[in-house]
């Protein structure tokens, strides 16, 4: 176990249109509207709590995103801040502590903080960390035959016997993937072994467009969460 963890989310301007492309590509990749991480000792005492909005400079918001998470153009001008001061932020987090970052569907969040790295002109300080997705270790908890994996509010649900009292707010979730991953530390679901079973990420490498968009094995706004 790491001394440091790091539980991220993100909410987004919509979904990527080829998860093959690089972060530069124009249109490949939505934009981050909010993101927020909270940052943990391993013995899992709360250390930071960071919860900020992106101003949408250079950003629309599909109906299809504002339908998720309910921000809106208006708020997020009023409320945003420059990307290169957010994005800051959670780079300094990233390159001082060097944590483990966890995320429900991890893969989505890694990726959107890459993007928007890559936007606000920063390195990519995700470069070479370990990340864990609850999601994924989810899979052997899920009875629906149509689905591999529990929505992050059926993993709360199933773990806490309470409904999550917000989803689809970066901090929410992020707070509510927090809970999850300790309580499943606590009963022996996460374990070193566990921690190391998954893969390292890594930003796309750009290889040749396919004919059709690639198959996921799983979407995010499919699946209702965030």
């Amino acid at each position: 176990m790491p001394d440091y963890l790091l539980f991220v989310d993100t909410e987004t301007s919509g979904l990527p249109t080829d998860w093959r492309r690089p972060y530069a590509e124009p249109g490949a990749w939505p934009h981050v509207a909010q993101v927020a991480w909270l940052l943990y000792t391993a013995e899992g005492e709360l250390l930071k709590r960071e919860n900020h909005y992106i101003k949408p400079s250079d950003y629309d918001l599909t109906p299809a995103s504002v339908q998720v998470h309910g921000l809106t153009l208006a708020y997020l001008h009023e409320h945003g801040k420059p990307r290169r001061q957010v994005m800051q932020r959670l780079h300094d987090d990233l390159l001082r502590y060097r944590p483990l970052v966890v995320g429900h569907f991890v893969e989505l969040d890694y990726h959107m903080v890459g993007v928007s790295f890559q936007r606000a002109d920063l390195p990519n300080a995700l470069l070479g960390l370990n990340t864990f997705c609850t999601m994924r270790l989810s899979g052997s908890f899920s009875q629906t035959w149509q689905r591999r994996y529990l929505r992050l509010g059926e993993l709360y649900d199933r773990l806490f016997n309470r409904l999550m009292p917000r989803q689809h707010d970066a901090l929410a979730d992020a707070e509510a993937t927090a809970e999850c991953f300790f309580e499943l530390r606590r009963h022996g679901d996460i374990t070193e072994a566990t921690l190391a079973s998954q893969p390292r990420l890594a930003p796309p490498t750009g290889r040749p467009r396919a004919t059709h968009p690639p198959t996921r094995p799983f979407w995010k706004y499919w699946l209702g969460i965030s």
